[in-house]
């Protein structure tokens, strides 16, 4: 079996970075010029730019905060989240990312296969719990689940947070999903060796 080299990011047509409205592109460039690459998530929104633009923004609103919850608490609920939504694009991605915010190179993949049986804490464990149901049952969450979190230091701002991150990727799940959104290659090597 043979597989082209570079099959596509997207079912739906992606422009390429010259056609790009400026801000968009200099946006794109700069992750580049950080990561060495451009997320093939931002190549496939592009098509749409004003939505492009929106979603980027909450994303940023919701992950690049400060608060009781880490950076990698925050990638752990994609993580978790998106392998129960079996979205590809965003396990690989945000599994890379988790790798590198938690310092852990087994992490991810415990956690999107199956975050239950993962080496992490009960209060991890816990914000797993709630951001599964949030993301598979909303119409079932209720004060309960809200009294767990409290039980293990969380408050009502960490509670928003994690409903706010686990609604939104199941949204990011579901438009990955059906544009059958692949990710980058470089994603599968990050963070999977400790740095000595």
């Amino acid at each position: 079996m043979t597989h082209s080299a570079h099959p596509p990011i997207s079912q739906f047509p992606v422009p390429e970075l010259k056609d790009l409205p400026e801000d968009l592109r200099e946006k794109f460039l700069a992750v580049q010029e950080k990561a060495g690459f451009i997320p093939n998530v931002f190549l496939a929104l592009a098509h749409r730019p004003d939505e492009c633009r929106a979603f980027m923004a909450y994303h940023d609103a919701l992950m690049e905060k400060g608060g009781n919850l880490t950076k990698a608490d925050r990638e752990m609920i994609v993580v978790a989240t998106s392998g129960e939504n079996r979205c590809l694009y965003c396990v690989v991605a945000h599994g890379a990312i988790l790798r590198i915010r938690a310092k852990n190179p087994l992490i991810a993949d415990q956690v999107a296969t199956n975050w239950r049986k993962a080496d992490i804490t009960p209060r991890q464990r816990a914000m797993l719990e709630f951001a599964v149901k949030v993301s598979q049952q909303s119409h079932a969450v209720s004060m309960e689940d809200r009294a767990a979190l409290y039980a293990v230091g969380f408050d009502d701002e960490d509670i928003w947070d994690i409903v706010g991150i686990s609604a939104f990727f199941a949204m990011s799940n579901r438009i990955a999903n059906s544009l059958a959104l692949r990710p980058n290659d470089q994603f599968y090597l990050m963070g999977r060796v400790p740095k000595a």
